[in-house]
């Protein structure tokens, strides 16, 4: 595995979902289990709730937020990635299923999935006959490789993930198709309807990087570059109306689509309609109000918005698993952190019960985490519980943490910093309830609180981390695509310890750890895979690099007029927008 330069969307992605969760949620309330109207609390939780193939009417979303980018090359956050699939294909693409079911690959501009030769060093694929763009045009395998190809045009279209640049050309030695008009030499178009990837090493999961919207189409005569964004040129079922950045975007049906080529999507709505405006109480006042049908960033209800939902429209919320987690890495720069004794006394003087209230309890914080691997990432464990996190109702062991400060020559304690994102009032208050608890044992810990949307350039940056005394790291993480290579690898290995934009913060450069990635990373057997990487996951835990807070929880708003509405763990636990419809 090669040395990277990455952006990451995920840690800003979980800033937003983490966020905002204050208070333990209400429960129950006059309208009972199932009331105010809706299909039933938790009727979109490993089931469809509404299901429908009614079509018509408008969809409406509502959000706080933009997308990073609508050019498919460039997003990152993961409502942009859902919201997708309404305009984008991939040769390959997510079950349109609830829970666990999702994150199996379909075909969808292929016939089917990649044969694989050459050791799982070649994928080859056959694409669909009558595949047409929003014009009628055909969609060819060149069009494939041009859209994949501006993940290397990163001085132009920054942002996105580089997963299919990374694992095609390690090394970046192509230009990208501005500067190269003669093209990746690893991807082949022998037709318009034959398209072939060698690898120089075999990676189990190449298919799922392909069903990232990163790797859809794009003609080439319809590229506007950096402007693109502004009106995507569409491969399903729907097209761009109307696009005004921040207030909204109209998505209208694309005539020729031909429903007969695309078995995931029902493309239900006459059209999709978003509102943006910026005060999440009022969006989720619209949400009660009936007036928008979901939210479009997924991240949660607000407090009060959360408290009259369980209270008078139960009916109407679901109470996913996301796929994000809260943490504190311990960069092992910053004294006395370089010590595991020192680092093991940290997670064993932690009130994991306190830090789950001040998140917002088992509904809105979610549920205490014993280990680093999500429960929607393949080879998760809940049993994986080396601290014992999960015993004697989660608070904390003060003995063990007071026996591995005296392991580590700190018998009475240390002082430390806290580093946490002034934008994420959930981790604020998990700050404290860390402060507070730690404080038992002799860790006295002050609360650093930094700009979160300079992350990157201030705990992503080790020499900021070490300047500044940053023994602690409190962040959010979630997978890219649900595998442990999709979620851990930028966290663990010691390839991604970057000077700028790292994500790698407690600095683990283990030698295990890293071999254990890269057998994961060649086993083709999904299985075979995700138990490797919850051994790797072990190791992690071990080391000591890491205090896992909580799963994260949100509540979640579904009108009563939405149908096939289903949480989805291809897509963190959130709605799979594409097959929704209206009543």
């Amino acid at each position: 595995m090669s040395s990277r330069s990455r952006r990451r969307r995920a840690a800003a992605l979980s800033a937003g979902l983490v966020g905002v969760l204050l208070t333990t949620a209400a429960c129950g309330g006059g309208a009972g289990e199932d009331g105010g109207g809706g299909a039933g609390y938790n009727a979109g939780i490993n089931k469809v709730a509404n299901a429908s193939d009614k079509k018509g009417g408008t969809l409406k979303f509502i959000g706080v937020q933009d997308a990073d980018s609508w050019d498919t090359t460039r997003m990152y956050y993961g409502f942009a990635f859902d919201f997708a699939r309404f305009y984008s294909r991939q040769l390959v693409s997510y079950t349109p299923a609830p829970g666990q079911k999702s994150i199996e690959l379909q075909p969808d501009l292929a016939k089917s999935k990649a044969k694989v030769s050459d050791g799982g060093k070649t994928y080859t694929y056959e694409l669909k006959d009558g595949l047409k763009w929003e014009d009628g045009k055909p969609i060819t395998s060149q069009d494939i490789k041009y859209g994949i190809q501006r993940q290397w045009a990163q001085k132009t279209l920054s942002g996105g993930p580089v997963y299919v640049k990374d694992v095609l050309d390690p090394d970046g030695k192509y230009k990208g198709p501005y500067e190269d008009k003669g093209g990746l030499d690893a991807i082949e178009t022998p037709s318009d309807k034959k398209i072939v990837f060698h690898l120089p090493e075999a990676n189990g999961d190449f298919e799922q990087m392909l069903a990232m919207p990163t790797n859809s189409p794009v003609r080439e005569d319809k590229d506007t570059k950096s402007k693109y964004t502004l009106k995507p040129f569409s491969s399903g079922p729907y097209k761009f109306e109307s696009y005004t950045p921040n207030k909204s975007l109209t998505l209208v049906r694309n005539k020729h689509w031909d429903r007969s080529t695309d078995k995931l999507r029902k493309a239900l709505p006459d059209k999709v309609r978003v509102t943006l405006i910026t005060n999440p109480d009022e969006r989720d006042k619209r949400l009660i109000n009936g007036d928008a049908d979901l939210d479009l960033n997924q991240r949660g209800m607000e407090v009060q918005g959360r408290q009259t939902a369980l209270k008078q429209h139960k009916g109407n919320v679901d109470n996913p698993q996301s796929g994000f987690i809260s943490y504190v890495a311990f960069p092992q720069s910053v004294k006395p952190f370089e010590n595991i004794h020192c680092r093991k006394a940290a997670i064993y003087g932690t009130d994991h019960k306190s830090v789950q209230t001040a998140r917002g309890g088992p509904l809105a914080g979610g549920a205490v985490a014993p280990n680093m691997l999500p429960p929607v990432v393949p080879g998760h464990d809940p049993k994986d519980d080396q601290y014992g996190m999960l015993e004697n109702g989660s608070g904390a062991n003060v003995a063990k943490a007071k026996d591995e400060l005296a392991k580590c020559g700190k018998p009475d304690g240390f002082k430390t910093t806290l580093a946490v994102r002034n934008t994420d009032k959930a981790d604020m208050k998990s700050a404290e309830a860390i402060q507070a608890s730690l404080k038992k044992v002799g860790i006295r810990v002050e609360i650093d609180a930094f700009d979160g949307a300079q992350g990157s350039s201030i705990v992503g940056n080790p020499d900021t981390v070490k300047r500044k005394g940053y023994g602690m790291v409190l962040y959010g993480w979630g997978p890219d695509f649900p595998s442990g290579q999709g979620y851990g690898v930028p966290l663990w290995h010691s390839d991604y310890i970057l000077d700028n934009g790292n994500n790698n913060y407690a600095l683990i450069d283990d030698k295990k750890i890293d071999k254990g990635f890269d057998e994961a990373i060649a086993e083709l057997d999904p299985d075979k895979a995700a138990e490797k990487y919850a051994e790797v996951n072990k190791e992690v835990m071990k080391g000591g690099y890491y205090l896992p807070l909580t799963y994260l929880k949100v509540i979640q708003w579904r009108s009563e007029r939405l149908t096939n509405a289903y949480s989805s763990d291809a897509f963190s636990g959130w709605y799979d927008f594409v097959n929704l419809g209206v009543k």
